[in-house]
């Protein structure tokens, strides 16, 4: 036994650290998935998966709680913040995607990066995300659709349990019925999914227009300054204060998680050198805008405090006079569309995590196979970058940008600290500009000291290193506005996902590559893997490798 748990320890150990290579995620590991993925989409498609898979989940279910509790009608500046951070982001999303374009979005790019215990953290936390986003999102479809055709969804559509706690005792068929029918769509084809989505979508940005022009038309600019009780609630477009600006935005950043789903979808982009760039940071900019414009609508449209969290845009025309009742029928139907290609989108990339997560042998490799009809990852549907550029695994050491990056987080938790703790005034003004300036001087120092190790071959992250490093403060800046709960439920998962890789990923799963299976380039590009010795050309000789 004890033999046994020696063992285990030393393997852990080695294989936490292990990383692959982009040879080994694009040839020898995609061919544990079987059949390929066909590469069928083009920018046009992308953009069309990243609006529809954001806008659905962002305006119609976000908005309203954010303005309600959060922001108020500044929650224009928390949508423009959240886009501005997710922009950021999916710079760096989108030069590993155009370098390593698998399936496995920021799973594939940590392990190639930090290796397989820090993509396997991320990437179990990014699908329960998957999965609990889009529950509350199929919720909220339900919702919306009773408002299209005037029926009280909680009341008539959802069943209760008398004896489970309030907030979680009812049961949604219909929500239930549609994440079985979208499923069914992802796992019969990517290209017939993402032109159903463009169908929605389209209809969906339709709605959108519609409700931006009756919103501003209908609405009163007092709106943006006066509560509707005034005696409970603050007026003013500030009435939880800057900070309830980026509380919101931390909270309404949830609704681009769109992008990084369009980013899994690399293995089945056509030409990922330029379809991936106009794909993903195109929908942001897209998204962002219309958030900003509906998000001004409706706070023009109803006074913040009066905002229905659940269902704020059909929700606002029901106090209107009988005359405009319709409209809000009419958003109702437009909700539940967008709602619909949100889950489609967010659904493929969870799949794809799923199905590329069981590739490096973590989970069950059943969860990695993909079907040679289809060229979906059935099994996976059905069950649900500064580092980077300044290190090279081989040449150079990592300390000098692990120390930098870490001085400049530790500057950015201590600016979110300073900010949300001490008390408002002239010393916190000062302190909280040397702080800033302090990091900025970081960056600079960082620029002159360490040079780059390696540069992107087609496109890279524009200003590099400056847009990663706002990318780390802004998301640490966000990550600070969150709620105590919010940490309690990643740390109790992260401790379930630490013991699932410790207890079987690390002892059950696949080895690294070369060392427990060898594959060869075949002539016309195909990979085969080895039964007993593999004679492998590197360039300079042939090397005998025994398997």
């Amino acid at each position: 036994m004890s033999r046994a748990a020696a063992r285990t320890a030393k393997r852990v150990a080695r294989r936490a650290v292990t990383v692959t290579t982009p040879f080994d995620e694009l040839h020898p590991v995609r061919a544990r998935s079987g059949a390929d993925m066909h590469r069928t989409l083009t920018w046009l498609d992308l953009v069309g998966l990243g609006v529809g898979g954001m806008v659905g989940a962002g305006v119609f279910v976000t908005t309203g709680r954010a303005s309600r509790l959060l922001a108020g009608p500044a929650v224009i500046l928390s949508y423009a913040i959240a886009g501005l951070s997710a922009l950021l982001s999916a710079f760096s999303y989108t030069e590993f995607a155009v370098d390593l374009p698998v399936a496995g979005g920021a799973f594939s790019y940590l392990r190639v990066t930090f290796g397989e215990f820090a993509a396997f953290l991320c990437g179990a936390n990014l699908v329960m995300e998957y999965v609990l986003s889009n529950a509350a999102v199929a919720r909220s479809f339900t919702a919306y659709l009773g408002s299209a055709v005037g029926v009280l969804a909680a009341q008539k559509w959802r069943a209760t349990i008398s004896f489970l706690p309030n907030g979680f005792n009812q049961i949604d068929f219909i929500a239930a019925a549609v994440i079985l029918s979208i499923t069914l769509l992802i796992c019969f084809s990517t290209k017939e999914s993402s032109a159903m989505n463009m169908v929605l979508t389209a209809m969906h940005i339709l709605f959108i227009c519609f409700i931006i022009v009756i919103g501003f038309w209908k609405g009163d600019w007092r709106n943006f300054v006066e509560a509707e009780d005034p005696e409970k609630h603050r007026s003013g477009f500030f009435p939880y204060g800057v900070s309830g600006v980026f509380n919101g935005a931390a909270m309404v950043y949830l609704s681009y998680i769109g992008y990084d789903a369009v980013s899994t979808m690399a293995e089945e982009v056509r030409n990922p050198r330029r379809d991936i760039p106009i794909g993903v940071s195109g929908s942001v900019l897209l998204v962002t805008v219309f958030y900003c414009f509906m998000s001004a609508s409706m706070s023009k449209l109803i006074p913040y405090d009066a905002i229905d969290a659940d269902a704020p845009f059909s929700a606002a025309f029901r106090g209107k006079s009988d005359r405009w009742r319709w409209v809000s029928n009419v958003i109702g139907a437009g909700a539940s569309f967008g709602i619909l290609t949100s889950l489609v989108v967010a659904m493929l990339g969870q799949a794809r995590y799923v199905c590329v997560i069981g590739r490096s042998g973590v989970i069950p490799g059943w969860f990695a196979v993909v079907h040679p009809k289809t060229s979906t990852p059935v099994n996976a549907s059905v069950f649900l970058v500064i580092y980077k550029r300044y290190v090279s695994i081989t040449t150079t050491s990592p300390w000098p940008t692990l120390s930098f990056l870490l001085s400049f987080s530790f500057t950015s938790i201590l600016f979110t600290l300073l900010w949300r703790y001490v008390p408002s005034g002239h010393p916190k003004a000062f302190i909280l500009f040397a702080n800033f300036v302090v990091a900025i001087a970081m960056v600079q120092a960082f620029v002159l000291l360490v040079p780059q190790a390696q540069k992107p071959q087609s496109w890279g992250v524009p200003a590099m290193p400056w847009v990663p490093f706002a990318s780390i403060f802004l998301n640490l800046f966000l990550l600070g506005s969150l709620d105590g709960p919010s940490y309690v439920r990643f740390g109790v998962f992260s401790g379930i996902v630490v013991v699932f890789y410790v207890v079987y990923s690390a002892v059950n799963g696949g080895g690294s590559m070369g060392e427990e299976e060898c594959f060869v380039q075949l002539d016309g590009g195909a990979m085969e893997k080895c039964s007993s010795n593999c004679i492998v050309d590197n360039g300079g000789g042939e090397i005998s490798l025994k398997v």
